[in-house]
């Protein structure tokens, strides 16, 4: 299940349950998977089109004085054109969630122009924002929760590709807390290995090659990056004989 499924599933769910979400896309409904929203409950969804200072112009003010909790939807890529309705609507201390799908280079196909690669930079830049990087369906459902009971700009991170479902159903989720997905106990892993998004698929696939060979590794979900759970990372690295690699699909400057 692509964890931009997962968005456009959790939205329609919440905007269901409370008439205050409403969801906002560039043009980009059918890919982001806020057209889900849309299909069930058309009063709270705006097209804003080809225009993300507008989008996000538009749901800055629609979130004025708590009137509603937006969900502004497109490619992660083109958020970086409304960087600055975005940097004012944190200074004026609104509280706008955005969801940036078709990230990195897993996106593949849709070529370089559309892959985001400095988003997560972008968003961790912004004044009291919080970033959710979801790993599966699950988590991004939970990501998408916990976004519109949160204060301030809140970024969640999905992608395009199909990924595998890591979580249960019943998993509990925190702004600031990572999960350790996989380990052989504080002294059997040789190295720590944190991973979100596709990354974190492609982690626990070399896991199980490793395995094979008798080595162990650590992996590590960090679930928001911004608040990073840097007790969780800390004590893994000192378990692993401070042997850490980070695995990612983002530019190297600014996450």
């Amino acid at each position: 299940v692509a964890t931009r499924l997962a968005y456009g599933t959790a939205l329609s769910r919440i905007g269901q349950t409370c008439d205050r979400v409403i969801g906002l896309d560039g043009d980009t409904k059918n890919s982001t998977f806020s057209i889900k929203l849309r299909d069930v409950k058309p009063d709270q969804f705006v097209e804003c089109f080809i225009a993300e200072q507008n989008l996000v112009g538009v749901a800055i003010g629609c979130a004025a004085r708590g009137r509603t909790i937006p969900f502004v939807s497109t490619f992660a890529a083109f958020l970086t054109r409304s960087f600055d309705q975005i940097r004012m609507g944190a200074i004026s201390q609104t509280n706008c969630n955005f969801a940036g799908s078709h990230v990195g280079v897993s996106i593949g196909e849709d070529g370089p122009s559309q892959m985001a690669l400095e988003d997560m930079a972008m968003f961790r830049s912004v004044i009291g924002s919080t970033v959710f990087y979801p790993s599966d369906a699950v988590s991004t459902e939970r990501a998408v929760e916990l976004a519109a009971n949160t204060l301030g700009i809140c970024y969640i991170r999905t992608g395009r590709p199909n990924q595998p479902v890591i979580y249960s159903p019943e998993e509990c989720f925190c702004i600031g807390k990572g999960k350790v997905v996989r380990t052989a106990g504080p002294t059997g892993d040789h190295l720590t290995v944190v991973g979100g998004g596709i990354t974190l698929t492609e982690a626990l696939k070399a896991a199980n090659i490793l395995a094979a060979e008798n080595i162990n590794i650590r992996v590590i979900d960090p679930f928001t990056i911004k608040p990073i759970d840097a007790e969780l990372l800390a004590k893994a690295v000192k378990e692993t004989c401070n042997k850490v690699l980070t695995v990612e699909d983002h530019a190297p400057e600014g996450k």
